[in-house]
């Protein structure tokens, strides 16, 4: 299954705006057919195809869901918690990219502070 490449390098430069003990925390591996990037070991964000995949901490998820671009993240062809997909519509300026991106942190930042 192919994922799209053009993203993953977007993600890559947005990265690059995080302060270094952030950043050199991240790695990324190939995971669900795409590639998903880990902050410290948890999921933060990931590419699937054309679609962006992002954690999102439980109590935001309500709201989130809302957005004509997500839906939960079905990999599986049922829910998972806290994971949504996030159609191309949903991050087309770099903005909502980051923003994306940030929610993903926060939920990997949430797990770490819970363990």
């Amino acid at each position: 299954m192919a994922y799209n490449v053009e993203l993953e390098k977007r993600i890559d430069l947005a990265l690059i705006i995080f302060p270094e003990t952030i950043r050199d925390q991240i790695v990324s591996k190939k995971m669900f057919g795409g590639i998903a990037y880990l902050y410290r070991g948890k999921m933060t964000v990931g590419v699937v195809q054309d679609d962006l995949m992002v954690r999102v901490v439980n109590e935001k998820m309500s709201e989130i869901l809302t957005r004509d671009e997500v839906r939960p993240m079905d990999f599986t062809n049922r829910p998972m918690k806290e994971f949504i997909y996030v159609s191309p519509n949903g991050f087309k300026s770099e903005e909502q990219l980051m923003f994306l991106i940030e929610l993903g942190l926060e939920h990997a930042k949430r797990k770490l502070n819970q363990a």
